[in-house]
């Protein structure tokens, strides 16, 4: 008789909705996590209605939080060309703050236990996992998810291959109250990087960017690189001086990396960021997450009745199903990413699709996912 118990490294957007569904399966989960709630964290704050009904099997009512409800995309290159489009499935905006803590709490209601805790040390041995923690815990369980984000410790203590590679890339977010359509989000390029842009829930604006970090540290500080550097494009110069910081200064992230990882490692099924990074000008890593939660939760029930006979089993369905469902989006990013890199590629495809503006929705529909089907009961 397996011991149905699961234990989630990272209390996330996956962490928590895994141990949401999970819990609902009926499995013991504890959630690590080493922040408090509530938290804002660097995230473009979007999320596309392909999960929707996923949420609403969760019990997981979004309506609950007063979001956004975003129908049209706006894309400049960095010289400030524009074009617009329907989104195809449309999505809705909603800050980390407000949805990680609405997730907490129901991880808690459904009897989940959140272990506010730091991972030291992760060991695999005699098919079983063995954690160690900060506050000198140790854990025992047969399977763990992984979901502790971008980057972490545990990447380096499991010296997997992407943290050995130096990451370019630093985020910048922070929310303001300005003026801003509710029902777009902005897509802007500009020199060494991208700028979302969309309102979250009570009106505030969420205005988050990726930006090149050898360009950005010729800079002295945030608001110097902002007026010198994103503001070049004109869309995002209207935005940023038309806005009021409801931060006491931005949040940063840096070494962000967006090299492939592995779904499955040392036998840790990997979730959210930690499995893939999907570049911003796709604008659903959110989604992503929520996804591979569900699939991970999904195939962890299956071998907790037997549908699925063993652990090696279980790792090939996750590893096929991430492939299946994100391999095509996250090639699309960066493909897209690498061209919008380089101006006159960018302000072709700009022109290109002047002259045929239904090739947005298209690429769009590349880098979002279908709606996600129900789970089996």
């Amino acid at each position: 008789m397996k011991n149905k118990e699961v234990i989630i490294i990272g209390g996330g957007l996956a962490g928590l909705t895994s141990a949401i569904h999970l819990s609902k399966l009926g499995l013991q989960v504890t959630v690590i996590e080493k922040n408090s709630f509530p938290k804002h964290k660097v995230c473009g704050e979007y999320i596309s209605n392909e999960v929707l009904p996923y949420l609403n099997w969760l019990d997981v009512n979004i309506a609950d939080l007063n979001p956004s409800n975003i129908t049209k995309l706006e894309f400049s290159t960095a010289s400030g060309k524009t074009i617009k489009s329907k989104l195809p499935l449309g999505g809705f905006g909603i800050s980390r703050y407000a949805l990680d803590q609405y997730l907490h709490k129901k991880a808690l209601e459904n009897g989940c236990t959140i272990m506010h805790d730091q991972v030291e040390n992760i060991l695999f041995q005699d098919n079983q996992f063995i954690i160690n923690t900060a506050n000198a815990a140790v854990l025992k369980t047969e399977l763990v998810l992984g979901a502790f984000g971008k980057r972490s410790n545990i990447d380096q203590k499991m010296n997997r291959n992407f943290i050995q590679k130096k990451a370019h890339w630093l985020a910048v977010k922070a929310h303001y109250s300005g003026k801003f359509p509710n029902d777009a989000v902005g897509l802007h390029h500009f020199k060494g990087g991208y700028c979302g842009v969309s309102k979250v829930e009570n009106e505030v604006l969420n205005i988050c960017y990726l930006a090149d970090y050898k360009t950005f540290k010729q800079y002295k500080n945030i608001t110097e690189y902002q007026n010198k550097i994103v503001s070049q494009n004109p869309n995002l110069k209207t935005i940023l001086e038309n806005s009021t910081l409801l931060f006491e200064k931005p949040l940063t992230i840096s070494q962000i990396s967006f090299e492939k990882k592995q779904a499955v490692e040392n036998h840790i099924l990997m979730i959210g960021d930690t499995a893939g990074l999907i570049h911003p000008l796709c604008g659903n890593g959110m989604a992503m997450a929520i996804h591979s939660a569900k699939i991970a939760s999904e195939l962890i029930g299956k071998f907790y009745n037997s549908e699925i006979s063993s652990r090696s089993e279980l790792e090939k369905q996750y590893q096929q199903q991430w492939n299946l469902n994100f391999k095509e989006r996250l090639k699309m990013g960066r493909l897209l990413s690498n061209l919008l890199q380089k101006q006159k590629l960018s302000a072709a495809l700009l022109r290109l699709l002047i002259i045929f503006p239904f090739l947005l929705p298209k690429i769009i529909k590349k880098t979002h996912g279908k709606p996600i089907m129900l789970p089996s009961k």
